[in-house]
């Protein structure tokens, strides 16, 4: 009988310490200091919607600033906001296009992606007060002048106008009247 409670106590003493030491694996393993994410993984790419940035100058809209980026941010720093990110991207994106003087594109026919990238990033995590964001991405960057902006709206008026009198002329030739299916 003294063997059999040895026994138990011996499992019971090899469990715990068997417990007892992968408690003590798993926890060493999150405290270590998180690898720095990379472009390999660990990071979710966020596309934004274009944005819009009408460009205001010396009273008047002058054209608009467009853009459509990708961001890529740990998936675990984005739920803790509790703003939406694209809002924040957005306002961000806003106040670096109208405090950035070189970005007046009357007198710079470029744009210097490198700084534009940095700022927005720089600006974002700036506002989060952590680094949120680890790169923006451009996918698309234009600017349009007022008068591109009126000769393309023109340009589809023309277009719907040419289409409406083509299917009006094909009514006419039927008659306006639907014909009916011959049976």
């Amino acid at each position: 009988m003294i063997k059999f409670v040895l026994a138990a106590l011996w499992i019971c003493a090899a469990t715990l310490g068997a417990v007892f030491y992968s408690f003590q694996s798993a926890g060493t393993k999150s405290d270590a200091p998180a690898q720095e994410a990379s472009l390999m993984g660990g990071l979710d790419y966020v596309k934004t919607d274009v944005i819009s940035v009408p460009l205001i100058r010396n009273a008047s809209v002058e054209g608009y600033f467009l853009a459509r980026l990708v961001y890529t941010v740990d998936p675990r720093e984005l739920r803790k906001l509790t703003v939406p990110a694209d809002a924040l991207i957005t306002d961000v994106v806003y106040s670096y296009v109208y405090s950035t003087p070189a970005l007046d594109f009357s007198k710079t026919p470029a744009l210097d992606l490198d700084a534009f990238r940095a700022g927005i990033r720089d600006g974002i995590n700036k506002r989060v007060k952590q680094q949120l964001v680890e790169d923006v991405l451009v996918e698309q960057v234009d600017y349009l002048t007022k008068e591109e902006i009126r000769d393309n709206a023109v340009k589809r008026r023309k277009t719907i106008t040419e289409e409406v009198p083509a299917t009006q002329d094909a009514d006419a030739s039927s008659g306006g009247h639907d014909a009916a299916p011959a049976h």
